[in-house]
């Protein structure tokens, strides 16, 4: 039955449940259940549906009354699972972005660096002719300051490329462990309680350890800094998906992240922490795309966010 194999159900489970247990809000329910009350019929609304595992499935309905002969009313519909559709469409919406950042990015260090470059020279040649103190201090001040901008525009430019990698089958369980041993300090400083669920045999992917260890623990710390301390819950998932991919899964009951903001939080720069640089996540997505990994975030605000992480198994 297609249903079960999408939703992760048994065939009894799903017959002693409604379409509205389903879903992911509540308000979605409550308007499909006023639309088909006045209507009697619904077609190709996009709606959010929640697998056993609470794993969010983008999807399509299209349903309505029907009566039995008996004069019995029923439901009938189709569901049209479109969550791949969904995943690529954002990742090609994200990789344009990044693309036409990258661009800018090239263009502005270009035109930064040239003035900057002018700055420094013109230090260097007043450094000899001006010997007091207090005009040493200045200069020292300029340089300084000219060489933390010229490190941003490194580190911009950085983001902006495909990160270098070297390959070997590895397995995610490994990469996993190292990344909670170097998060260690700060998951027992907030008394976080941490979920693990592998599969029973090593999940092999080809990898850069060192580099998904970074992507991996970027994630991981966010999740940390967002779950209350003595309450906080993270939960690590590595799953066999159909076909021969892994799925890994962070999930956090932290404060979750507003919707506007999930389509940006990749973006260099762009943070919601107070004393955050937005470079993290950056990072993690250079990383991720590198591995050709799959990626999609979802989050309730009050409830968590999780990242969903799509590798190809190692052969």
């Amino acid at each position: 039955m297609a249903t079960c194999e999408l939703f992760k159900y048994g065939k009894d489970e799903l017959y002693r449940m409604t379409l509205y247990d389903l879903f992911a809000r509540q308000d979605a329910a409550d308007q499909l259940r006023d639309r088909l009350s006045l209507t009697g019929e619904v077609v190709d609304l996009e709606v959010e549906l929640l697998t056993r595992n609470r794993e969010k499935r983008n999807c399509i309905l299209s349903i309505s009354w029907q009566v039995y002969s008996s004069g019995e009313t029923y439901i009938q519909g189709i569901i049209h699972d479109i969550t791949n559709l969904k995943r690529i469409e954002r990742a090609t919406f994200q990789i344009e972005k990044l693309r036409s950042t990258a661009t800018l990015l090239r263009t502005l260090a270009h035109e930064v660096r040239n003035p900057l470059t002018n700055i420094n020279l013109s230090v260097e040649q007043l450094k000899p002719e001006l010997d007091s103190e207090d005009s040493n201090i200045y200069l020292d001040i300029i340089a300084r300051n000219c060489g933390r901008i010229d490190t941003l525009i490194s580190e911009l430019l950085d983001l902006s490329r495909p990160a270098e990698i070297s390959l070997h089958k590895t397995g995610l369980q490994d990469i996993i462990e190292s990344t909670l041993a170097a998060a260690s300090d700060r998951i027992s400083l907030k008394n976080i309680r941490l979920e693990l669920a592998y599969p029973e045999r090593p999940a092999f992917v080809m990898a850069d350890k060192d580099k998904l260890k970074i992507a991996f623990l970027n994630i991981l710390i966010n999740a940390v800094e967002a779950v209350p301390p003595q309450s906080g819950v993270i939960t690590i998932v590595v799953r066999e998906e159909k076909p021969q991919h892994y799925k890994v899964c962070f999930n956090d009951n932290g404060g979750g992240i507003p919707e506007e903001n999930i389509s940006r939080i990749f973006e260099p720069y762009f943070t919601s922490k107070t004393n955050g640089f937005g470079l993290g996540l950056a990072a993690t997505w250079n990383i991720l795309q590198s591995h050709r990994a799959g990626i999609d975030v979802s989050s309730q605000l009050g409830e968590g966010t999780s990242f969903m992480l799509t590798f190809e198994q190692a052969q």
